[in-house]
């Protein structure tokens, strides 16, 4: 008769505290884990590419309600807000085609988003060189000059069709050669005439989203025009003007009856 191992503090025999029996796979078993693991290894990447970068634009879309469609086609910029046209602009994209490879200058395509905006008070026509002011001004069409002018608006890419956008320096900027506006001429980036980019430039916020479609301009009704001052402000100012009016026309030592107005000569006290 065998005598069973004493479980004891201390015993030969004896299972310590911290000794953890662990199971053990057979080979073949490690090596069909490992497989299925490659296999779904690319799909986990993919599905976590798709999460992430996919709904860059549709974010940007909801947080701005401002945004721009560039058509390489017609040449032209469309601002919108809130889903209604604000304004079209002649634009000028690469004279080298479409595309986001580097060393090619050309205008890349699909969804960005406005990362920055430089010149907020340079004059119009300032010359910019590495987004710096230099102190030079241009007019339009100046001969033999074709630098980056008044306005940088910085571009950068959601899509993997533009990933490069940002680092390529892909600008909407304002240009001296406005006769050339309206064709493509650029090395890549969005040219706009000096008043045209000015006037986007102080509509388009950080952050917001700017579409560049090989196609035509979509078919969008223009925003409806905003009344110069609501009903109520115009009747609340009406309603102060009288009564200071009437104030200014009573008389002391009056105690009731209206004073007639009487029309000023226009002379001084």
């Amino acid at each position: 008769m065998s005598r069973s191992p004493r479980l004891c503090r201390g015993g030969r025999n004896s299972i310590s505290a911290g000794h953890v029996l662990r199971p053990r796979f057979p080979r073949d078993k490690r090596k069909i884990l490992s497989k299925k693991s490659r296999m779904f290894r690319p799909l986990v990447v993919v599905f976590a590419f798709i999460s992430i970068a996919y709904p860059l634009h549709a974010r940007a879309e909801l947080a701005v309600p401002s945004r721009v469609i560039i058509s390489v086609r017609d040449q032209k910029l469309m601002l919108l807000e809130n889903g209604a046209r604000i304004a079209t602009y002649p634009v000028s994209t690469s004279k080298f085609g479409l595309g986001d490879s580097w060393g090619r200058m050309t205008t890349p395509l699909g969804f960005m988003q406005v990362a920055q905006k430089i010149g907020d008070h340079a004059p119009t026509g300032a010359v910019f060189h590495n987004r710096r002011f230099t102190g030079e001004i241009l007019l339009p069409n100046a001969p033999g000059r074709d630098p980056i002018i008044t306005r940088i608006i910085w571009l950068r890419g959601l899509e993997a069709s533009n990933a490069h956008a940002f680092s390529r320096c892909i600008y909407i900027h304002g240009t001296p050669q406005e006769k050339t506006i309206g064709r493509p001429v650029s090395y890549g980036c969005i040219r706009m005439k000096s008043s045209d980019v000015t006037a986007l430039y102080n509509q388009l916020p950080l952050g917001a989203l700017v579409q560049i479609v090989p196609d035509r301009l979509p078919n969008v009704a223009k925003a409806p025009a905003r009344p110069a001052s609501p009903p109520e402000q115009l009747a609340s100012e009406k309603m102060i003007l009288s009564s200071g009016a009437e104030k200014s026309a009573t008389t002391p030592g009056r105690k009731s009856g209206p004073v007639p107005l009487v029309a000023s000569s226009g002379r001084g006290a």
